[in-house]
């Protein structure tokens, strides 16, 4: 509200904790289009004239051309319209004939926000693309693959990769998903209850190039459960990256001594000038709990209002803001950590078949070629798995003549047959089933992966195109 409209004096400690200037430095750019795109729709259904559009006009651009401001005032909002007022005089004031703070303010949010929404989408994508363009060179390179961090089964590092791909890809999905939602117009809700004057909603929205209206006039104003959705994909989308972090962190480590970090993503300690710590890998951890708060502190927020707009929405955005500049930062970092990892491909493979991590394959080759039960050469296996050492076939006929009452041998399981089992490559190159990390399947889904990357950076080219054309064409209004 204007000071002017307050009863008493207000002390300063009061109109501070009142202000969100500080938080709406982000919406400044789009509070401006916005009053633009109002004005031109106020001057089209006859409720300001020609002259007074093109004088605020004038004010609007001298007020873009000097940058954002912090007065006195109490928002962005306040700070815009009393700079106008002094520049074109009381008719200034006309700027915000059938319209609210209340309506306003989910406008400039929801424009700002899908713009952070577009750019998030570019990084998203350039991360996915560096994983899978890895991947691509490196379907043959055999690595040890883990369930409860113990050697499980061999795999490849393509396949390994891959999987971190498709995670960041569905993360890309649900934010394509979300923009949907975010990209609607509630201008012209006014307070909550519509107003009396005779506006157009649907230009405004065309002029700023929403994709449909919030249609409600009090469901426009009061709601934030774009932001909930939007927080709670980058929760999702940072505890994915944060799985990758983890792995980084993990595998530079001197013990594991899988993969080693680009200077640029690392940092000596202060005092040990062996260590090469990871620091960025372990800061995108760090800063998904960040992430994970703030969205429980905006569900916390919005839980118990009644409808429609209450001033505890004011602290939801800074919590939206700071969580996106964390996740677009860390998808940014992180695809340049990747791209430029080095990897120690002799000790990977050297780890591929450690801890009997062939086991499975040798029950499975018990099964394909003896006829055995599955559940007879899993005990077969786990009794070789228990000695600690690598079998022969002697071994193997003697056990399984003890569980299944034959020896494999006798049934044209051969030498042969043990030495491919027990070949981390052979395991590999056999399972070749849909999703599987045989080269030749992981070949193909690299190839479908770059085709997808392609549609999405296509879909983004769009929206993109779409956002600056109508914007364009809001800059030759007057």
């Amino acid at each position: 509200m204007f000071r002017n409209q307050r009863l008493g004096k207000t002390s300063q400690d009061v109109l501070d904790y009142l202000s969100s200037l500080e938080a709406d430095k982000r919406i400044f750019k789009a509070d401006l289009l916005v009053d633009r795109a109002h004005l031109i729709m106020l001057k089209e259904n006859g409720l300001v004239s020609s002259k007074v559009c093109s004088d605020i006009f004038l004010e609007l651009e001298k007020l873009e051309k000097n940058g954002y401001i912090i007065g006195n005032e109490e928002d962005v909002h306040e700070v815009i319209e009393k700079n106008v007022i002094v520049g074109a005089g009381p008719d200034g004031g006309r700027m915000h004939t059938g319209r609210s703070r209340n309506d306003e303010v989910a406008t400039c949010i929801r424009l700002a926000l899908r713009g952070e929404m577009l750019d998030l989408m570019h990084e998203q994508l350039s991360l996915i693309r560096t994983l899978v363009e890895l991947a691509e060179k490196h379907t043959t390179t055999i690595i040890p693959g883990f369930t409860h961090t113990q050697h499980a089964q061999p795999t490849t590092l393509a396949h390994h990769l891959l999987a971190h791909a498709d995670a960041a890809g569905r993360d890309l999905a649900r934010l394509e998903d979300a923009y949907l939602r975010v990209n609607q117009s509630p201008l012209g809700a006014a307070a909550f209850a519509s107003t009396g004057f005779k506006i157009d909603r649907q230009r405004t929205c065309n002029l700023l190039g929403f994709e449909g209206l919030v249609e409600n006039s009090m469901d426009a104003v009061s709601t934030r459960d774009f932001i909930l959705e939007v927080l709670a994909d980058l929760s999702i989308l940072m505890v994915n990256q944060s799985r990758l972090a983890e792995e980084l962190v993990l595998w530079s480590t001197s013990e594991f001594g899988y993969l080693e970090l680009d200077n640029l993503y690392a940092s000596t300690s202060s005092i040990m000038p062996q260590k090469k710590n990871p620091d960025t890998a372990e800061l995108a951890r760090g800063k998904t709990g960040s992430v994970l708060g703030s969205l429980m502190a905006v569900l916390s927020i919005c839980k118990g209002l009644p409808l429609s707009y209450n001033r505890d929405l004011q602290e939801v955005t800074p919590h939206l803001w700071r969580s996106m500049d964390w996740t677009r930062s860390t998808v940014r970092i992180l695809d340049g950590c990747v791209s430029s990892l080095k990897f120690n491909l002799e000790r990977l493979e050297q780890c591929a078949g450690a801890g009997f991590s062939t086991a499975t394959e040798l029950a499975d080759s018990l099964v394909r070629i003896t006829g055995m039960p599955f559940r007879t050469a899993h005990l077969i296996v786990g009794r070789i798995a228990a000695s600690g050492r690598r079998p022969d076939l002697g071994e193997l006929d003697s056990i399984s003549l003890e569980y299944a009452g034959f020896r494999p041998s006798e049934h044209d399981f051969s030498e042969a047959n043990l030495e491919r089992a027990l070949d981390p490559r052979s395991n590999v190159a056999l399972r070749a089933n849909t999703g599987g990390p045989a080269p030749v399947e992981t070949e193909r889904m690299i190839r479908d992966r770059l085709g997808r990357i392609a549609e999405g950076e296509e879909r983004l080219a769009g929206r993109r195109s779409r956002v600056e054309k109508a914007l364009g064409e809001l800059g030759k209004e007057r």
